[in-house]
Formats: structure tokens, sequence, C-alpha cells
């Protein structure tokens, strides 16, 4: 008597309506609709944006110096902000300037092609197209 399992009742389309529509009360009793907003009493700043075509926004005001070298600080390179640099990812290009003076005429550092017969012979053969099955 105590194990007997019990058949699964499957409400129909009533129950089920009836269900929901309890539902939907109960949830429009706990809704509360608010009409009337204002700003946070407890928030000490209040942002309001400037609108674009409003006269009043739009008058002249001076300068602000201070403002203005910083943005033309911020917009400068960092080789001009700071005399060494400030990351490691910096340091790649800093120095510009050639460590080695770059002579067209010292053999050294300029490795220009030089024309042999070697070097012309496979010059014809590649013009030839003779070397591509190879």
């Amino acid at each position: 008597m105590a194990g007997h399992p019990r058949e699964k009742v499957i409400p129909d389309e009533v129950h089920q309506n009836q269900i929901l529509r309890e539902l939907y009360l109960k949830e429009l009793r706990t809704q509360k609709l608010y009409t009337q907003y204002h700003v946070n009493p407890l928030r000490k700043i209040h942002t309001i944006t400037r609108k674009p075509m409003s006269w009043h926004d739009n008058l002249e005001e001076p300068a602000d110096a201070r403002f203005l070298n910083l943005i033309h600080h911020t917009a400068q390179g960092p080789r001009k902000k700071y005399p060494e640099t400030q990351t490691e990812n910096q340091e790649v290009g800093w120095d510009l300037e050639p460590l080695v003076n770059p002579e067209r005429h010292d053999r050294r550092l300029n490795h220009f092609r030089v024309c042999s017969d070697i070097t012309l012979y496979k010059a014809n053969t590649w013009g030839l197209g003779e070397d591509r099955h190879k």
C-alpha cells in the first residue's frame, strides 16, 4: 500500500489557463507603475549632456590655457614627451640615427650586385625558361 506509484496528472487547457491567470494577477499586484521620474538626490554629480543647437550652450567661453597645454602635450609623440623610453616596446626604434655612417663607397657595408660570367649565364637561362622544369 505504501509504495504505489501515482499516475501523473496532466492538466487540461482549462486548468492551464487558470494557473496562468493566477500568475498574471499576482504579477500585476506586485508591479508598480512609475510615471514621475526624478534625479537621485543621493548622487553627487549630475551629468547632463549639452544640446548642440542650443544658443546658451554655444556661447564663447574663455580658453583654458592649462587644458590646452595638456591636450597639446598628449598629442605629441613619445620621443618629444620623454627623454628616454618608458616601456620595453619603445626601445625598439627609439634611436633613429644609425650607429655607423653609411657611406656608399664602403664595400664592408654595401654589397652591390656584381655581374660575372656565371650570374649572366643564369640570368639568360631564367629568361629563356629552361630552368622551370628542374
